[in-house]
């Protein structure tokens, strides 16, 4: 239980310094929104009386402290640009690039895991070969050309899956999901790549230990020495798994353009084109913020997997 308060209390203090790192590097941009808001005729009269009017002419420090209090009250203020309330824009967006994150990961992991174990019993023949060209190919796609290629395939020809858009629950389940799997594939595939390799390099390795020749040698079942080599080689691939969690988010801005579906991402891309601080500081910290939690949880994990690690 220390080990776990001390990985939770590392993740605030983390969040905490990204919080702060992230308010001065937006509020380096020397252009103030104002000249979004008033257009480029504006006088500087006029500039000064925007930025009074929203709090932008204060000390940096205490901007910081009015937002990160407003945060850590579930507050997340006003857009300066067009006033609107930024907790009902991520209340709008998030879910649904959060799902389409998870349906991604699901797919990555429900792939790669099992391709990589494959790899590595099989080192060297054919599903093994199969399995290193369709990872180099993973790496070697960009996610917007494989999202076009994605629609030509299953939204053009096949006419199974729509071009783009994202369908709500509430029209209907199958309506949703088949929205949703050629976004979730185009950002997945990356990943299963990257986890794939990771998979096979852990259990190859496990399975060159000793421990498992002399299980071999006294006959235990093949299914059970693999359930304990899985069990080994499985905290590498937790690493990665939960840095790929993360860095999807990031991803999904490029997914979520190529198949026209309004999440976080595009809020963040509009946040940046108008210079609303607020709006860009929030959706970047709640970004960072799940990034955060999927590495805490992976630390919780390695307890599980490895008992060692909580002494």
């Amino acid at each position: 239980m220390i080990a776990i308060a001390y990985r939770i209390m590392g993740a605030i203090v983390t969040l905490a310094g990204v919080s702060l790192v992230l308010f001065v590097l937006v509020h380096t941009i020397p252009v103030s929104p104002a000249r979004v808001v008033l257009g480029a005729d504006a006088s500087e009269a006029d500039i000064a009386e925007f930025d009074r009017d929203h709090g932008l002419d204060r000390p940096l420090w205490k901007q910081y402290a009015s937002w990160i209090g407003g945060v850590a009250r579930g507050d997340f203020g006003n857009s300066v640009i067009d006033d609107t309330p930024i907790s009902s824009q991520i209340a709008d967006t998030f879910p649904v690039t959060f799902e389409l994150v998870v349906l991604g990961f699901a797919f990555s992991l429900a792939t790669a895991i099992p391709l990589g174990v494959l790899s590595a019993l099989y080192e060297g023949r054919a599903i093994d070969q199969v399995a290193r060209v369709l990872s180099v190919a993973g790496v070697s796609i960009p996610s917007f050309w494989l999202g076009l290629m994605l629609i030509a395939w299953g939204a053009v020809a096949l006419r199974w899956f729509p071009a783009g858009g994202y369908v709500p629950w509430r029209d209907g389940v199958v309506a949703h999901l088949q929205s949703m799997t050629l976004p979730a594939i185009a950002l997945g595939i990356y990943y299963v790549a990257i986890i794939s390799r990771m998979t096979r390099s852990a259990v190859a390795d496990v399975l060159r230990a000793d421990h498992v020749r002399v299980a071999q040698a006294m006959g235990l079942p093949r299914r059970r020495i693999l359930v304990y080599v899985l069990k080994n080689a499985l905290p590498p691939v937790v690493t990665v798994a939960a840095m790929s969690f993360g860095y999807m988010f990031g991803w999904s801005l490029i997914v979520e353009q190529v198949f026209n579906i309004a999440g976080m991402s595009r809020a963040l891309l509009s946040a940046i084109f108008r210079r609303d601080y607020l709006m860009i500081e929030n959706v970047v910290l709640v970004i960072t913020a799940v990034f955060i939690a999927a590495n805490a949880l992976a630390d919780l994990l390695y307890t599980w997997l490895d008992p060692r690690l909580s002494r």
